[in-house]
């Protein structure tokens, strides 16, 4: 039987500024929204046209925004309203963890709704390119919290070679689906949506990328969540589902529809040349 990895005992805080913290979850953020504005750049300016590059630049702000507020509240709704009815100033303690990606997702559809329609852009054409990029701060999210140990996985057997015991996790070997998700959700879904993207005829088809993200995300979370434990406070629910693959039934059914939609509708010939930055590039 091979020997059970002990798992390394990370510092949460990459670097500290005086009484200022800097830790690797917010870096997580951070990195993927940064890393993810450059390749919307990139994206936009492909044919059809859906944004110029100032527009995803302005973008930033808007996703930030959506990210933040939405992953905060939907971690209160979703998960713990209770506590927080009690606890209203918790709410605010962002440090102490508490972050869903549903609720995250839902704030960015919101941000991306009003800002589509204040700068009159189509609204399925240009969430088809932001969706490409959302696997990026996905996989590095689960990196990070890898890195702070939490989340980690159910009790796994001691003969996986990767089993790892975590310091909360108590004596018993898990799973490290922390890694597993960021390999699925982050790298897998990231590779499949930017192979995707690279076809003119996909692009054309408002709806389609972005159907394809929530459906390959609501696919890859629920696999996973056989691997991850669920949270102490709810558990297991109605026919052994957790919270999370119940919350991923909406997002597959969104998916598929959005796609069989975007192949039903006549293609998008993107902005007006007028409305353009710089010529068009190439497909």
């Amino acid at each position: 039987m091979l020997p059970v990895l002990m798992f390394p005992q990370f510092d949460p805080v990459l670097v500290h500024f005086g009484p200022l913290a800097v830790r690797w979850y917010a870096l997580s953020y951070i990195l993927g929204i940064v890393l993810g504005i450059m390749l919307l750049r990139r994206l936009v300016a492909l044919v059809p046209r859906v944004a110029t590059l100032e527009q995803a630049d302005d973008f930033l702000t808007w996703v930030t925004l959506g990210v933040l507020l939405g992953g905060r509240l939907g971690y209160v709704l979703f998960y713990q309203p209770g506590y927080y009815l009690r606890h209203p100033l918790s709410m605010l303690e962002v440090w102490h963890g508490g972050m869903s990606f549903h609720g995250g997702a839902l704030g960015v559809i919101i941000a991306m709704v009003l800002f589509t329609w204040r700068h009159k852009l189509n609204f399925l054409a240009f969430a088809d390119r932001v969706t490409v990029a959302v696997p990026i701060g996905l996989g590095l999210g689960r990196v990070a919290n890898f890195i702070n140990g939490e989340l980690w996985g159910r009790e796994a057997p001691a003969s996986l070679p990767w089993a790892m015991i975590f310091p909360d996790g108590g004596p018993i070997p898990r799973h490290p689906s922390q890694l597993y998700e960021s390999l699925t959700e982050g790298l897998l879904l990231f590779v499949v949506l930017f192979v995707a993207s690279r076809r003119q005829a996909i692009r054309e088809r408002p709806g389609f990328l972005a159907g394809m993200f929530l459906a390959g995300y609501a696919c890859a979370r629920s696999f996973c969540e056989f691997f991850r434990e669920p949270d102490s406070f709810l558990g297991y629910l109605a026919g052994g589902l957790t919270m999370g693959q119940i919350l991923c039934l909406p997002m597959l059914a969104a998916g598929i529809a959005l796609m069989v939609y975007a192949r039903r509708h006549p293609p998008y010939a993107g902005l007006p040349a007028i409305a353009t930055d710089e010529p068009p590039p190439g497909s």
